[in-house]
């Protein structure tokens, strides 16, 4: 099964307020932005800018509750549906 990203965080610092928005706009091109926002901070070099971006991306419900598939296992290694199968017709031949 293929590795889905459901959400994804970023923070990004400006020395101004215009880059600062600038950023904002870069990321508002993608249609999976979901929140942002800029604090304004100080420290003892002066004013400056973070950027807090928060992406989630839309999963179809049946891709987050399915079983992952054993199509990518090396060969000769099995997988753990494989083995709890095994030890249970173990069980039954003892």
């Amino acid at each position: 099964m293929a590795k889905v990203q459901l959400n994804q965080k970023e923070q990004h610092y400006a020395d101004t307020r215009e880059e600062a928005e600038e950023i904002v706009i870069t990321a508002k091109e993608n249609d999976n932005l979901q929140m942002h926002k800029i604090t304004e901070k100080f420290n003892k070099y002066g004013q400056y800018f973070l950027i807090d971006l928060t992406y989630a991306y839309q999963t179809p419900k049946e891709v987050m509750e399915s079983r992952p598939q054993n199509d990518g296992l090396p060969e000769g290694q099995m997988s753990i549906d494989d083995a709890e199968e095994d030890e249970s017709q173990l069980k039954r031949i003892k």
